[in-house]
């Protein structure tokens, strides 16, 4: 439980965007004056405190009075962290939002404006630009996400580790499978209504599982990409790190165990455990042992962790108002991108049924 809700009792605002902190002082230093800025008139700016051991409390306190704070009293991990963060905030909308990113002028209103005239949308996101090359779509979200039919995610914007200019090709707000966990507008009424994040996840690929559940039960997710922000990305975790890859492909495969019909879920996975194989083969011979055992290892713990996750299988699917998500897409990105050369989400599109 909290240590600490340094929350002020005064009549709160619609929207609370909250920063989830581990150890990340400099960071906040750095691009907090912007959250503080472009978002006060509009938000409660909130803190929430992973157990860090720097000096981010100190640091809270003494640079930024205005900003609230919640102390946790451990590091709950990205996922758990930001539920327990949100209990008890009675605020009409939340906007999960990392450390590293830049916010622009009128960032909130696009989203909020969205928000308000789509009842059926639960959740979206700002278009996510990279904060070293601001002219580039961040890794993290782009324009909005999607996986394909065996569980590897895409975005506009974004596909593998092929990222695209911005040149206003993504400019239309879109229907979208998932939206970034960077900077993740939600209605509170809907976060709580699918028990927010899967804490058992810690941190990578939550904020899908969280998005699949929404839409499989009929609630939108969208990319308002008049919204816009800057992310610098692997704040926390770089993408050189073994157990970035361990989180990656074990919660995929958890995801996909928690999300997918009956009648996809065993073809899925027996096709799954070749191309995780390869992938650790390829891990060999390019990264290294240590990231080719982080995939072996992370299929063992699914192994041994599945039978946990069952009872949220078994509610996802009882209640799901369709089996047939449109923004899963019916064919390999693996095969599209690597046999038909199809790099981009534009080339991607056709195969989509959005």
């Amino acid at each position: 439980m909290p240590e600490q809700r340094n929350i002020a009792v005064s009549e709160k605002k619609r929207v609370a965007v909250v920063i989830l902190n581990w150890n990340g002082s400099e960071m906040m230093k750095r691009f907090l004056p912007s959250v503080v800025r472009c978002s006060s008139g509009l938000a409660d700016v909130i803190v929430a405190d992973n157990g860090s051991d720097d000096d981010s409390l100190e640091m809270l306190q003494r640079e930024f009075p205005s900003v609230e704070v919640i102390a946790l009293s451990e590091n709950y991990g990205f996922a758990e962290g930001y539920n327990q963060a949100l209990k008890g905030l009675g605020h009409e909308f939340f906007v999960l939002l990392n450390s590293d990113v830049e916010v622009t002028e009128g960032w909130l209103e696009p989203m909020l404006a969205y928000m308000d005239a789509h009842a059926d949308v639960a959740a979206c996101q700002p278009k996510l630009l990279a904060e070293r090359n601001r002219s580039m779509f961040e890794y993290a979200g782009g324009a909005g996400g999607f996986i394909d039919v065996y569980g590897y995610p895409f975005c506009r914007g974004r596909v593998f580790s092929t990222l695209e200019e911005d040149h206003g090709q993504y400019d239309e707000p879109q229907s979208l499978l998932w939206a970034t966990g960077a900077a993740l507008m939600v209605r509170r009424s809907d976060w709580e209504s699918v028990g927010g994040l899967d804490g058992r996840f810690f941190a990578h690929m939550e904020e899908i599982d969280f998005c699949w559940r929404l839409r499989s039960r009929g609630r939108g997710v969208v990319c308002v990409p008049e919204s816009r922000v800057y992310h610098v990305g692997g704040a926390t975790l770089n993408a050189g790190s073994p157990r970035k890859t361990f989180l990656n492909f074990r919660n995929n495969l958890l995801l996909l165990y928690k999300n997918l019909p009956d009648e996809e879920l065993g073809r899925v996975m027996r096709v799954r455990r070749w191309l995780d194989y390869i992938a650790a083969f390829k891990f060999l011979l390019t990264d290294g042992k240590a990231h080719a055992r982080a995939v072996i290892d992370a299929r063992r713990e699914f192994k041994a962790r599945k039978e946990e996750f069952r009872p949220q299988r078994e509610e996802n699917i009882k209640l799901a108002t369709t089996n047939l998500v449109p923004e899963v897409m019916r064919h390999s990105l693996l095969y599209l991108y690597y046999i038909r050369h199809k790099k981009t989400f534009t080339e991607m599109q056709r195969f989509l049924e959005v």
